[in-house]
């Protein structure tokens, strides 16, 4: 339960309220406070820390996480951590991974409901029928999947590396799972055979080259920035195809007067805070798995140290394996 918003409380929280004011209304946030005072506290005597993946909400993403970003730089990250503890605020897989690179610490996931279209598209099983199927194909699996399927693949990929992974490979032919639309852009891109398998994110398959076209037509001279797990016809439609991190940074550097992110809702706002001067147009698709993730079921994770993230060590040895060959890559 939040405490009661108290003179003392607001004073505490005011400097936290000043970073995220633009994209909380005032009156939301005495439901807020109670919550992140208190989270703020129990990272300090759980010696632990929060990473969280840019589609978390602000109130996350700005008050009480310590490293934020997309899957690579949360991976790249979660290595260099101190603490002993690391709560993921963001989906299932993520935290497996920080697992995997971390497994002498321990990982909280505050939801185990938070999970991935893509990561429950494939299993092991399908992995192994593929390369049945295609022999001495090597198979590039993207994060958003599960400890099991990494666990069969000969490299991991993030939508921010896909391209350079793919390239690094030097082979006329992949198997690249389980993203379907991220595989046909990477192929698009590199011209690599790439086999592909009918994954998709929820969340950017329901963008449409039509939706950009009315953006363009309702907001002129707006700056279209697409995810690679968007529909080829929709990534034909915009300016620019990145990953959320690559999204953050065209931003930051290209200052456009008006951009539209067609990706999870949640950064438009996240990325807002940071560039006032830049007007974001928001088609707002929600990831229902990230949104699983709150202040009370964080505060809740520190509380209890729960929900902790095992992983079999038959499968965790080789799925580590193929996430530090794409660290390395």
């Amino acid at each position: 339960m939040s405490l009661a918003f108290s003179p003392d409380l607001m004073a505490r929280t005011a400097p936290l309220y000043d970073r995220v004011k633009s994209v909380i209304p005032s009156i939301e946030w005495p439901a807020f406070a109670g919550d992140i005072d208190a989270i703020l506290a129990l990272k300090r005597e759980r010696d632990a820390v929060i990473l969280a993946h840019n589609y978390q909400t602000p109130e996350i993403f700005h008050c009480v996480a310590d490293i934020v970003g997309d899957s690579l730089a949360l991976a790249r990250e979660a290595m260099k951590v101190d603490a002993g503890t690391i709560v993921l605020a963001g989906v299932h897989f993520m935290a497996e991974t920080a697992k995997l690179l971390n497994p002498a610490k321990r990982v909280l996931i505050p939801d185990l409901g938070a999970g991935c279209s893509l990561a429950a598209s494939i299993t092991a099983a399908d992995v192994r029928l593929l390369r049945q199927r295609y022999p001495g194909v090597p198979v590039v699996t993207y994060v958003n999947t599960s400890a099991a399927v990494k666990a069969e693949s000969d490299i991991c990929c993030t939508s921010g590396n896909a391209k350079k992974i793919v390239e690094s490979l030097r082979v006329p032919k992949v198997i690249m799972l389980p993203d379907e639309y991220l595989a046909q852009n990477i192929a698009a891109e590199t011209g690599v055979e790439i086999v592909t398998w009918a994954g998709h994110c929820e969340v950017h398959e329901r963008f449409t080259a039509q939706d950009i076209r009315q953006l363009r037509a309702g907001h002129p001279g707006i700056v279209v920035l697409a995810h690679p797990e968007c529909p080829p016809e929709v990534v034909g439609e915009s300016d620019f195809t990145g990953s959320t991190a690559a999204m953050i940074d065209y931003v930051g550097l290209k200052r456009p007067a008006r951009v539209v992110l067609v990706t999870e809702c949640s950064m438009s706002d996240n990325v807002a805070v940071q560039h006032p001067g830049t007007e974001f147009i928001r088609p707002c698709n929600l990831c229902p798995h990230m949104k699983q993730i709150t202040l009370p079921k964080i505060r809740h994770a520190l509380e209890t140290m729960q929900h902790e993230v095992t992983i079999d060590p038959a499968v965790a040895e080789p799925a580590r394996r193929a996430v530090e060959r794409m660290l390395e890559a």
